[in-house]
Formats: structure tokens, sequence, C-alpha cells
């Protein structure tokens, strides 16, 4: 059993904890952990999988038991609500101001699939995110932290979210279903590729495939982000039309 202090966990305490170890939060829908990991309770060390076990906010979606004796499990949310719930109190730790307001202007925007206004709401979102988050946290050192802010955007509405999509060509970043339409994302860094290979990435590679044939339309983005100019400098859009 877990120990009271697992039980009465708040989410600020996770939170806090998860955002000091700079969590890539795109991982928490299908982090992988050994069986011995998910037991221990100690609280000076206890392994970010665990923590989120004992405490509910993940739970086990799939255990593999090779030949070996060696056992895996893959874990994920429990429910939407809980993506959501949890989602909803981390955009605050990833520099995010008025979450709430930017989630139902994110909602409202789906809602009528408005691309132009997804970019723009979109470039404004990281350009709130403050210069002093930047300075002082590790995580805005590398592209994970992009990857986070735009993952956890879009899952703190509970929305349908699949995180590097296996296709036959590769995994797509995110794919997003809502409202009978299908958004497949590509997120690239322009220091360290070319401008404009997000989105030829998708096609090039056949991400959208596996969506076809469900007579929905589906939207292949491409999203470029500088490090220096700390901002979305690229989204390219291409809807491929219901066949």
């Amino acid at each position: 059993f877990a120990p009271y202090w697992f039980e009465s966990a708040t989410p600020t305490f996770l939170v806090d904890l998860l955002s000091e170890r700079g969590v890539f939060t795109p991982r928490l829908d299908a982090m992988q952990t050994e069986a011995e990991l998910l037991g221990r309770f100690d609280v000076e060390g206890i392994a970010t999988e665990a923590l989120l076990f004992q405490t509910g906010y993940l739970t086990v979606h799939a255990v593999e038991e090779p030949m070996t004796g060696y056992w895996l499990y893959t874990l994920g949310y429990p429910n939407r609500e809980v993506k959501s719930s949890l989602n909803q109190a981390l955009l605050p730790a990833l520099g995010v101001a008025e979450s709430p307001r930017q989630r139902l202007s994110l909602f409202r925007i789906l809602q009528v699939h408005d691309l132009d206004a997804l970019e723009v709401h979109l470039k404004a979102l990281f350009a709130s995110l403050p210069h002093d988050w930047y300075r002082n946290n590790p995580i805005a050192r590398y592209e994970g932290h992009y990857a986070s802010v735009f993952y956890s955007h879009f899952a703190a509405l509970g929305l349908r979210i699949s995180v590097e999509d296996s296709s036959h060509m590769g995994k797509v970043d995110m794919a997003v279903e809502f409202g009978g339409h299908v958004y497949v994302f590509e997120f690239k860094v322009v220091e360290q590729v070319p401008q404009g290979r997000a989105l030829q990435q998708i096609k090039d590679r056949g991400y959208a495939d596996k969506y076809r044939g469900r007579g929905q339309p589906i939207h292949l983005i491409g999203v470029e982000f500088s490090r220096e100019q700390r901002q979305v400098v690229g989204f390219e859009v291409e809807t491929v039309p219901v066949a």
C-alpha cells in the first residue's frame, strides 16, 4: 500500500516536483518503467514514474513480460479528466500566464477549425512566455520546452491526442482529433534543420496515411521554433481533402 503522503499529494506538490525535474510533458502519455520502480516509496529519491503512479495520475496501460523475466510497464493517464487536470496545473509552471483564457481561446478556434487563427494564437502564446522564466529554468535550454508547452496546452482541454504516433515510415510528433477533424503536427527547431522541413517531413513520410479513409479532413501542420527568437517562426499548413 502507498504511504499516506502519496495518497494526499496535491497537484501543487506534483507540479513543483515535475517542474524541478524538467519533465517532458508529452512523455506522460506513455511512460515506460520497470516493475521495481513502481513499488518504491522513498520520499527523497522516488522516480517520477513511481510518484505519478502511486498518486493515481498515471496507471498501467500495458505490461511486457519477455522470456528473460524482465518486466516492462507502459503507463498512461487513467482518463481524459485526469489528463486535463494535470496539464492545466502544469501550464503555469511552463510559463503560460492566464492559462484559462488561453485554453478558452484555443477551444473556440478548434470548434470552427480556423487554422489562420490557430497560427496567430500559438505565436501569441509563445510570445507571452516571460523572459525570466527562460533565464531561470534549465528546461528552456532544449527544444523539449517548446513541445511541452504545445502538448500541455492542447492536453489541458482533454482532447484526444496521440504522441509520437507510429506510421509505416516513422513517428509523427503529435496528432489531435477533435470535432471530426484530424490535426497532424510535426515540430522542428530552425537552428537545427532548414526552415520548411517540418511540413515536408509529414508529407514525405506519409504520417497522415493512417487517418485517410475516415471521411474526415486532415490538416498537416509543420510548426517551427527558434531558440534564439524564442518564438514560433514557421507555421505551414496543408489540408488533405476528404476522399
